[in-house]
Order: C-alpha cells, then structure tokens, then sequence
C-alpha cells in the first residue's frame, strides 16, 4: 500500500489555537473591504488561461494558467486540526500551474491599501517575513493587473544558496512571469482551480475527528496470520489494538474541551509481538494536525527511566472506515521504549499499519 509522506513538524499547540481565533476575528472585522476588488463584499475571481500561441511567442513564461482569489480560504481541506484553527486573516489567494506540471502551487497573503488610512492608494498584499505576495489593480474594462510577482513566491529564504543557481532556476518562475491581466470570473471557477492542488479522496471519507466522537469509545486493530508473519520475517508484531475505553473517556470529560477536539484526547495501544506473548499497553496524547493526529507518548500509566514524551505516532484515515498508523520513530512498545532499540528510524517491518473497526470488547484490557 502506497501512503503518503506522515508529517513531523513541529505544532504550535496552545498558541496556534489561540491564534487560530483571533485571525478569525480579524477577517470578519477586515475582510473583503477592497471595494475595486469586490463593489458588493462577495468573494471574487480574477484568472487566465494561456494558449499555445501565447506561450510560443513568450518562451520565457513558464505560468500557462493563473488564478487570483480574493475571499475566504478556498485552499484548506476536512482535516483533523480543531474548528478553532480552520480560518486565517488571509484574504488574498494566488494560483498557478506552469508548464509541464501536473497540479499548481499557490500562496496567500493580506490585501490592503498601502495608505496610512488604509482606504486609498495601491493594493499591496503582504505574506509572512514581509515579503510582497503582489501589487493588485483594476484596469478600465475590470481586469485584475497583478504585479510585483517574485520569482521566487513558493521557494523559503535562501534556497538559491541552498539548491544552486540550475536548481533555483528550474523552480523558481520565468523571467516573463509577471504583469499579468487576469478576466473576472465566477468565484467557483477559482474554486474548481484551487481544488486541483489537492484533490479529496472520496473513499477516505470525514476527517477522524468527525468519525471519531470526544464522548465515544472506538475500537480499530488487525491479528496478524502465520502466513503474513512467515512473509514478513523482520515484522515483530502479531497483534494490534488502537482504542479508547472508559479510562480516556473520563479523562477528557474531566480535563478536556470538546470545541478543541482532537487535542488532548487519550488513546491506547496495544501489542503482542513474537517474542512476548502478554500483551504490552502504552498511552499516548494525541493533536490534530494538518490531515493527522500527532500522538506522543505518555507516562500517565506507566513509569519509564527515560522521557518518552518525543516518542510519536501518527494516525490517518483509511479508505472504506479504516485508519492507518504510522511508526516512523521506533515509538510503539514493540521494543522497550527506552532501550538503545527505540533510538532512530524504526529498523523493522513494524513501520505502518493498516486497522480496520473491531467490537469494543475486541479491546478490552
């Protein structure tokens, strides 16, 4: 089974949801005030598409499609972050696919008028470490003229140092690529185009923290057959069990809050192996994060001779009510979490498992 890439950045944790509620006030105090960009306050859509003629007389254009966004975000997916983190003071979007690519990247960015009343002058939109996202303006027959536009709008600081002049070169945009005239459109056809960078799997259904309820146990797992364990002979573990029990249901009704669901929800898991026989139980703290739950560790039942709080795994909805758990870092208590084993990389075949919903009493401790 092919999965994609399990992230192991860094959450902003308490900060992020506290941030997450005041950029919501900020846009519904500031949004969509830029009266040339949107006469009634609707969301607005300015793109263009570039035929082959167009792009045969520019060669040094790499941008084949463009598509400007002013509104709310018409990039974020049902992920697994809290509700309280799901909106951004962002109110201007930048779409582009360029030539050979399969799907486009894209930006976001404040958009204001750059006087000191905030009401007249040019429209600059900004993005984060001051950087200019671009220059807007309306043209006599209502087109957007977008300006200003660094080749460099979807690479971090310094990567011309860091990947190399024919590198930099190669993903950065073209030396044509900028001074654009974009068509007013419907906002559902910059919509359509934002929803080609990352399409919706339609067999993963809601979000995890949809399916799964701050008030309700859950049961997932697998046993696995001799026939699967004589094919996988560097796999130690032969039973599986992801859950939540009377224990962590009573624990977030006492400690945790509901409107920030996943974060701080409790799980359990446990395993038998081939070397163990009884089973081997570990509690982790889990947070939403992007499209996963980020879940360490944690010493609540357990005592430990080493700080297990960076061990981490992380869980994903399956297709067809399945879930997948990742164990990139050695963290499940297939080894001991404290010995020289669970340093690093996981070596075995105990990496990712594929669990499908079992009976409650399949769980029970």
């Amino acid at each position: 089974m092919a999965f994609r890439e399990w992230k192991t950045f860094a959450s902003a944790g308490f900060g992020a949801a506290l941030l997450g509620g005041l950029v919501g006030s900020a846009f519904a105090d500031n949004a969509l005030k830029l009266t040339e960009l949107s006469p009634n306050g609707a969301d607005a859509c300015f793109g263009r598409v570039y035929d082959a003629a167009h792009l045969k007389a520019r060669p040094k254009q790499k941008v084949t499609r463009i598509f400007f966004y002013y509104g709310r975000d018409p990039v974020s997916r049902p992920n697994e972050e809290p509700n309280a983190n799901s909106d951004t003071s962002y109110n201007g979007f930048l779409t582009t696919t360029v030539r050979g690519a399969k799907a486009p990247e894209w930006a976001g960015g404040w958009c204001n008028h750059e006087s000191e009343d905030g009401k007249s002058g040019p429209i600059r939109c900004g993005m984060d470490c001051d950087r200019t996202l671009a220059s807007l303006k309306i043209d006599g027959k209502g087109r957007l003229i977008l300006s200003d536009l660094s080749s460099d709008i979807y690479l971090d600081a310094g990567s011309e140092e860091e990947l190399g002049a024919a590198e930099y070169d190669r993903q950065a945009l073209g030396k044509e690529d900028d001074n654009f005239r974009l068509d007013p459109m419907p906002a559902a056809s910059c919509k359509a185009e934002f929803a080609r960078i990352d399409p919706i799997d339609p067999a993963l259904g809601p979000p995890l923290r949809e399916r799964l309820k701050p008030d309700r146990a859950f049961c997932y797992g697998r046993d696995y057959d001799a026939a699967h364990m004589s094919s996988h002979p560097e796999q130690l573990t032969q039973s599986i069990r992801v859950f939540r029990g009377p224990v962590e249901l009573a624990s977030f009704a006492s400690g945790g809050d509901a409107a920030s669901w996943p974060d701080g929800a409790d799980i359990v898991v446990s395993v038998t192996t081939r070397q163990k026989g009884a089973k081997v139980t570990q509690t982790y703290s889990c947070q939403g994060e992007a499209d996963q739950w980020r879940c360490a560790a944690s010493s609540k039942t357990s005592n430990f001779s080493c700080d297990i709080a960076q061990k981490e795994i992380f869980l994903k909805r399956g297709a067809n009510g399945a879930i997948t758990l990742a164990n990139p870092n050695s963290s499940l208590a297939v080894v001991d979490l404290c010995s020289k084993a669970a340093d690093g990389k996981t070596m075995s075949d105990d990496k990712v498992y594929r669990l499908e919903p079992m009976p409650q009493s399949a769980c029970a401790p």
